[in-house]
């Protein structure tokens, strides 16, 4: 009986731990699924966010798909043709003049501003339908960028040294008939409608016609006459006609066309198609000297230091009424011309205007104004606060070996004597 009694319990014993066995690897394989499942959640959840991801790429290359497949059908349609509107016929039909030659009877958009659908305005046709598409910039505007346009310049008569003569005969020429014009009109003559500055470089001439600029107020609109030559046919005419529309619009205005001899030169009967296209150029400047329309408040100024080149038809009465010689400073106005330019500087005691004024014969005030910017740079380099007169002697020693102006005296007097 003893032994059965201990088989069994041995057998219990047993059974016991065979199910805390079971139970340990049930447990163990609870862990292990639990484990699992964690993992799985995690890349279930990474394959969300990449999915996401994927999604947000794909709509982004979408996106620039279509932009691409738009710039290359824009590549791939024809160019427009450029046209400007002659004449409005109603309220969706008007014609214009296309930049081919032909005119077209054509028809408008309701998208584009009306306002700014008026005669003489660039438009762009399609090239199938010739209807307007698209309403360009003003072509004045584009092609004023060689003209510098100052509303009112910072220079006065009395930062003009030595051309006191040359300023009363330029304020009666042009300033007179934009700040009382009512005074020619009392006495019943007609303003003058032109004033040729001539002389050498240097000597002021866009000085005086900035200053005259200055005192009436005007817009001042310099140009240099080279900018009038272009490379196709009339394209030089077409830019003196927008220059007088633009002082026009900008009235009252000084027109101020510098080195005038680059346009103006004397005609010759002998000429290649280049020389013609200058000379077309320079007949639509005198058109528009001559003022077959009326110009309102503007002043017409040229320079130049080749006088005796111009061609003839530019000086006659009616163009250039008066001609005004800027010649080289004499004694007193180089001392004049000095006093303006080292006015603020420090100069040593011993530094004598009177001196320097007469060691400097036939320098212009160009010439002069870089010998004071030369002295001073020569106490810089001495590392001194102030300039001596031998820093100036130094400065005139060294621009008279750069300045000479024997020849134009000489071509000079052989037009205006």
């Amino acid at each position: 009986m003893d032994e059965n009694i201990n088989l069994e319990d041995t057998s219990k014993e047993e059974l016991i731990e065979e199910i805390k066995s079971m139970k340990d690897e049930i447990n163990s394989i609870k862990e292990e699924n639990s484990k699992t499942k964690s993992n799985l959640m995690w890349k279930v959840r990474k394959l969300e966010k990449d999915k996401v991801l994927i999604e947000n790429e794909k709509i982004r290359l979408e996106r620039e798909t279509k932009s691409l497949r738009s710039e290359v059908e824009r590549f791939r349609s024809p160019p427009l043709v450029l046209a400007t509107i002659t004449e409005i016929l109603d309220d969706h039909r008007m014609t214009v003049k296309s930049s081919t030659g032909p005119s077209f009877l054509v028809n408008y958009s309701k998208f584009l501003d009306e306002n700014l659908l008026v005669p003489g305005s660039r438009v762009a046709l399609n090239q199938q339908t010739f209807g307007i598409v698209e309403i360009l910039q003003s072509e004045k505007d584009a092609t004023v960028s060689g003209m510098e346009i100052e509303v009112k310049p910072d220079i006065s008569y009395d930062k003009i040294g030595g051309l006191e003569d040359q300023i009363m005969e330029v304020r009666e020429t042009v300033e007179l008939p934009l700040t009382e014009p009512e005074l020619f009109k009392k006495v019943g003559i007609d303003p003058p409608k032109g004033v040729l500055l001539y002389g050498p470089p240097g000597t002021g001439k866009t000085l005086l016609a900035k200053a005259v600029a200055n005192e009436t107020n005007a817009t001042f609109i310099k140009i240099v006459a080279s900018e009038f030559v272009k490379k196709y046919i009339g394209e030089g005419a077409r830019l003196v006609r927008e220059v007088f529309e633009l002082a026009k619009e900008k009235a009252p205005a000084i027109i101020f066309i510098d080195e005038l001899d680059a346009v103006a030169a004397k005609r010759l009967k002998s000429s290649t198609s280049g020389d013609r296209e200058v000379q077309r150029t320079l007949m639509q400047l005198l058109a528009e000297l001559d003022g077959f329309e009326s110009r309102g408040d503007i002043g017409i100024i040229g320079a130049t230091n080749r006088p005796d080149i111009l061609d003839p038809a530019l000086l006659r009465p009616g163009r250039f009424d008066r001609f005004i010689e800027v010649p080289l400073p004499n004694d007193e106005g180089r001392k004049e011309i000095l006093k303006i330019h080292t006015k603020d500087m420090s100069l040593d005691k011993e530094a004598d205007l009177e001196l320097l004024s007469t060691l400097t014969d036939g320098l212009s005030g160009a010439d002069l104004k870089s010998v004071c910017t030369e002295a001073g740079m020569f106490a810089i380099r001495d590392k001194r606060d102030k300039v001596r007169i031998s820093d100036f002697m130094d400065a005139i020693e060294k621009i008279q070996k750069a300045s000479t102006n024997e020849d134009y005296q000489k071509e000079a007097g052989v037009m205006f004597g």
